[in-house]
């Protein structure tokens, strides 16, 4: 009793404010502006399907870049001094204590035209653009949420026992072994949070985009700002979709997640 006591004010907190917003927006797709129901909004959402096409994958490849980026990364912390991993996390997670909007400013200023990149690289002859540019969008989706999939792995891998490494050791097992038998294995579910934590927010964002990205580089979090404020009643079918498919592949991740705890 005592317990459920202590969980009422989260209760209330999830049903003030993620229940009923995403019941609202239920309810604002499936109406039109009388009240009435209405699947016209889902109609014009499958409009935008090519920028939801490419959102997806955009935020996958980025996924992919700050899991080859943060697992050796990851991996190599866990091999320092406790006092120096300590550091090295600080360090790592110092950016991160700046706002959102303007880690992205400095991204533009560093790879805009006349930038310091621009001026550094036409100094030994590589001229280019560096901006405005799909490349643009992911090298700022990594920076922003590679710490999201660092963490995790580097949590999971801290906590191994050392004496599965050392059993293995004793069996014969060289450093390449060990990591493909014990370390690895046993950082997958770190490696699952960090993909679920880096793909979710990067595949609905639209900050990063808007500011390092083209005109061919909108994003579905772009259309979604856009949009509802024009007609609510598409953005609230966009969202609905987005928020569907982030569901299904959490449930996917779980699974598989569960299914590695199993084997």
């Amino acid at each position: 009793m005592k317990s459920k006591l202590l969980s009422l004010p989260y209760l209330v907190w999830m049903v003030i404010f993620t229940m009923i917003p995403l019941v609202m927006i239920g309810i604002t797709a499936f109406t039109d502006n009388s009240g009435s129901f209405s699947l016209d909004a889902f109609a014009s959402a499958f409009e935008y399907t090519n920028v939801f096409l490419k959102s997806l994958w955009i935020a996958l490849l980025s996924t992919v870049l700050c899991l080859i980026i943060a697992y050796p990364l990851a991996y190599m912390i866990t091999q320092m001094r406790e006092s120096t991993q300590n550091t090295v996390i600080m360090l790592l997670m110092i950016p991160m204590w700046m706002n959102f909007l303007l880690r992205i400013y400095a991204w533009v200023l560093l790879l805009q035209s006349g930038g310091p990149l621009d001026t550094l690289l036409s100094a030994i002859g590589i001229h280019g653009s560096y901006s405005n540019n799909t490349a643009a969008v992911i090298v700022g989706m990594v920076y922003e949420y590679m710490p999201f999939m660092l963490l995790p792995i580097y949590t999971v891998m801290g906590k191994i026992d050392k004496g599965l490494i050392e059993a293995a050791q004793d069996l014969g097992s060289n450093k390449l072994m060990v990591f493909r038998k014990v370390v690895f294995p046993l950082s997958i579910p770190g490696i699952i949070s960090g993909i679920t934590m880096v793909f979710v927010p990067s595949a609905s964002t639209f900050v990063v985009a808007q500011y390092l990205g083209g005109t061919d580089d909108i994003m579905i979090g772009d259309i979604i700002d856009k949009i509802f404020f024009t007609n609510n009643h598409i953005g609230a079918a966009i969202s609905l979709v987005l928020m569907i498919f982030i569901l299904v592949f959490l449930v996917l991740m779980n699974l598989f997640g569960d299914e590695e705890a199993i084997a």
